[in-house]
């Protein structure tokens, strides 16, 4: 049975948690995003007649032999947890199954006790007036769609179902939402920055974040970078327009001007910033590729049987990330900045006999555990530099001791890159 429920009337149900279910993980990030999306209910119900807000679905296992018609939760127990903890701090009188429940797991009480104190600090200098909005939200405009099944195997069945089907979300589709949703006071935008936003291949998209911007705000902050997921979107959902922040009237006046390590205004800045970097890294490529100041560079990124290599494409990609956050910065191509940045980039690939992502990050904030000939947190040194010719006057270590590759395959590139700094 599939119906449409209040928060309210969801929590009132006679709920249990099964023993095969994981301990309640939700920690204060997952409830600031929560209670941030029921403000942003709260300011839409004000706008719109009838306005409700779906907060997720819900997966219940009806057990007929179980006595007082219980339910089990199959999906959405943290969801449904962080819920009641709010709805027992605005109200003292509510009445829930899962109230009698006895949670013996040790992560799930600590996350329960953490959660109800940060909710209870959150509401510490709201007034009354908003929290009786936000009580009555979980009955009024707060819903959730319950589907409740009698047989435990169809609620697991339904459960894979519900989370395998279709196409994953990727961390840029969650920010495409979110930006989206910042923009429902400007429908025609709205409908332009979708226009333009499928004009582009997802894939440009994705290797955007993930091999470009997010790795080069996380060196350019001497913290090593990973794999760019739905926990790290954050980063990218800008600033309210609306905020009175000092750093946010900076970056409302800035706009246009996008930097990649700083912030910008939410809503429709983020389908011109995506724009914006894809058609600069179309253009850095292209300024490597066809000038021919570059050309003993270009030779090597365009060698077919050193592009077979992964560790080679690691120092490839690094880089482009430099020349990315180099060009970012300063806007132009030094012909001099463009060599000191290859060759610092792929003296790591002669400096290692096996090159992986784990020493590029080492390397791009400037560790060094004695195998690298440079020691130089190049990102945070760009972001730094008040001129360019401070890049283009930096020193590059070339030479090795022993004076070889680290490995026999890159011994062509080691004395190429020595004839580039006139060795």
């Amino acid at each position: 049975m599939k119906e449409i429920k209040s928060v309210k009337s969801l929590l009132e149900m006679d709920l249990y948690i099964p023993e095969y279910q994981r301990p309640y993980k939700w920690t204060d990030k997952n409830i600031v995003d929560l209670l941030c999306d029921i403000d942003n209910a709260l300011y839409d119900a004000e706008k719109y007649k009838n306005f409700n807000y779906r907060v997720g679905t819900i997966i219940l296992h009806n057990d007929p032999e179980k006595e007082n018609n219980k339910y089990g939760i199959v999906d959405g127990q943290q969801r449904i947890i962080s819920l009641l903890l709010l709805q027992v701090y605005l109200d003292k009188s509510s009445v829930c199954g899962l109230l009698s429940f006895h949670f013996t797991d040790k992560i799930t009480q600590a996350n329960i006790h953490n959660n109800f104190h940060f909710i209870k600090d959150w509401f510490a200098l709201k007034t009354p007036e908003y929290k009786e909005k936000v009580k009555n939200a979980l009955e009024n405009i707060l819903e959730v769609v319950v589907i409740s099944v009698s047989k435990e195997a169809e609620a697991f069945q339904l459960f894979d179902s519900q989370n395998t089907r279709g196409k994953p979300l990727y961390p840029h589709d969650l920010l495409k939402a979110y930006h989206l949703r910042e923009m429902k006071n400007y429908p025609y935008e709205m409908q332009h920055a979708v226009t333009k936003w499928e004009a582009v291949k997802t894939k440009e998209i994705k290797e955007l974040f993930e091999l470009y911007l997010f790795p080069i705000r996380q060196w350019t902050s001497c913290n090593k970078s990973f794999n760019f997921s739905a926990n790290d979107i954050d980063v990218y959902k800008g600033i309210d327009e609306n905020s009175h922040y000092t750093y946010a009237k900076r970056a409302n006046k800035a706009m246009p001007y996008f930097q990649i390590t700083e912030s910008f205004i939410a809503g429709n800045d983020f389908f011109e910033m995506v724009e914006h970097y894809l058609k600069m890294l179309s253009d850095v490529k292209n300024e490597i590729n066809t000038n021919n100041n570059h050309s003993e560079i270009n030779k090597w990124l365009e060698n077919k049987k050193a592009k077979s290599s992964s560790g080679f494409s690691f120092a490839k990609n690094l880089f482009f990330c430099a020349v990315l956050c180099y060009y970012d910065r300063f806007r132009n191509f030094d012909e001099q900045v463009i060599k000191k940045l290859f060759s610092w980039a792929f003296i790591l690939r002669v400096d290692m006999s096996s090159l992986g992502f784990d020493s590029i990050n080492k390397y791009a904030i400037g560790e060094n555990e004695g195998r690298y000939t440079n020691k130089i947190a190049m990102f945070s040194k760009i972001y730094n530099a008040r001129l360019h010719r401070e890049i283009a006057n930096m020193k590059i270590e070339i030479k090795r001791d022993p004076d070889n590759a680290a490995s026999e395959n890159w011994e062509e590139l080691y004395k190429n890159l020595k004839e580039l700094n006139g060795y």
